[in-house]
């Protein structure tokens, strides 16, 4: 409960609770578009920082291997599934959100794992970083798609028997290589994954030196980024009205069922306790940070309200309360 309290998370509250209550509080566009870069810039660092201290070893292989492949079959599962509640680009945007992990509740969860004397890998950082990137990738696929068939005109007949002349369905496959360019070049994606190679290849000094950016600043910025965040959640929260059983119950039972998924793959992998830990509440988590700071540009079409509420409403603090000390307690059972 005390993990509520962060000063982060506070700012969320205080940002709904202002926009609820209508107040001309805002964060200013300009300011909120390098909110989301610095923070992407700053995880990708991280991770890349981790990466470079852990080294590539056969475990530390696993793990990545691991996380990757989490990361993209959650978000393909969670489109699928998602399509028989909602439209295209929000099933995207929240499969997307799902798929992706959130920075918090890894940090909370790290936390938890240094308070009952736990060993983890520093290279867990860097799966962090890497399972934002395949989600992302995923929803912007996917947004192209979407917007590709919705640009392709259908004949139709008129009452006098005119035709509309309209392209025919092969020209709603959007070529490989174009949608491969757009993902890979979205300039927030590629922060994020420039900024982990910079960490990468630059090591201890270059962490040493990027520390009063990427370290002293971040948590600050994440206030202030969640602040923006809960303003905006507020004032769309009248999109969550009449939200579907299936929708409450996707965030509910999801978290779970990745975390079982992380735990399969931790098993096969032969992963270490504190690590089969952090995997399961890596693919639990849904982003706050890296996805909406994406979305919000990149699937302009879909609502931020769901998606944001859905995960900082219902999966926030199913994790944060039960989700860390259940998923710590299923991988003492399985791990030594």
């Amino acid at each position: 409960m005390q993990n509520l309290l962060d000063p982060a998370i506070l700012f969320f509250v205080f940002g709904a609770i202002a926009g609820s209550l209508k107040s001309n509080l805002e964060i200013p566009p300009a300011i909120s578009r390098f909110l989301s870069l610095y923070l992407l810039m700053a995880l990708g660092l991280k991770g890349g920082f981790a990466l470079s201290r852990s080294g590539l070893t056969q475990e530390v292989a696993a793990s990545l291997a691991s996380a990757v492949a989490l990361a993209i079959f959650i978000p393909l599962l969670g489109y699928f599934l998602l399509k028989r509640f909602l439209n295209g680009f929000d099933a995207a945007a929240v499969a997307a959100t799902y798929g992706s992990v959130s920075a918090v509740t890894f940090v909370t969860a790290v936390q938890y794992l240094d308070n009952h004397g736990i060993a983890y890998g520093g290279h867990m950082a860097a799966a962090m970083a890497l399972m934002e990137s395949p989600a992302i990738i995923m929803a912007v696929l996917l947004a192209n798609t979407l917007r590709q068939q919705s640009l392709v005109p259908i004949v139709l007949q008129s009452g006098s028997g005119v035709a509309v002349l309209a392209g025919n369905s092969e020209h709603r496959q959007v070529p490989l290589k174009k949608i491969l360019h757009e993902s890979f070049t979205d300039g927030a994606q590629l922060l994020l994954l420039g900024a982990m190679l910079v960490g990468l290849l630059s090591g201890e000094a270059g962490k040493t030196a990027m520390q009063p950016f990427s370290g002293d600043l971040f948590k600050g910025m994440l206030a202030f980024f969640l602040l923006d965040m809960g303003l905006m959640t507020a004032r769309n929260a009248n999109q969550l009205k009449g939200m579907s059983v299936g929708l409450v119950l996707y965030a509910v039972v999801a978290p779970l069922l990745h975390a079982g998924l992380a735990l399969c793959l931790a098993l096969l992998a032969g992963l270490g306790r504190g690590d089969a830990t952090l995997l399961m509440v890596l693919a639990a988590s849904a982003s706050y940070i890296a996805v909406p700071a994406v979305l919000r540009t990149a699937l302009p079409e879909a609502k931020p309200s769901l998606y944001f509420g859905m995960s900082l409403g219902i999966t926030f603090p199913l994790n944060l309360l039960i989700g860390i000390p259940l998923y710590a307690g299923v991988a003492e059972l399985y791990f030594l």
